[in-house]
């Protein structure tokens, strides 16, 4: 079953988010991840929003999001996430 990974993110050290941002692409289609969307200027229609940018991905199953969140290349890059924003990470099964 798909499973969909919505992060919500706020950039406070640009240069170290942008370090993550340049490698991303490569270790998450090295797992089979697909990127559906990413934005930094979303449009809220509706509530307040308290991030600045948004991520959706998808995964073929639960199994391959883990494999992505906790692989070895991904904890690499992900110093610099961590180091250059704040998130909130959501996962979703699909139907």
């Amino acid at each position: 079953m798909t499973t969909y990974a919505l992060a919500q993110i706020s950039i406070h050290d640009r240069e170290r988010y942008d370090a993550y941002a340049s490698k991303f692409m490569d270790v998450l289609t090295a797992y089979d991840g697909r990127l559906l969307a990413a934005d930094e200027k979303p449009d809220v229609v509706e509530g307040e929003w308290a991030y600045e940018k948004v991520v959706l991905m998808s995964f073929k199953d639960r199994a391959a999001f883990d494999a992505w969140a906790t692989s070895a290349e991904y904890q690499e890059i992900a110093k610099d996430r961590i180091a250059g924003s704040k998130a909130v990470v959501i996962v979703a099964q699909g139907f």
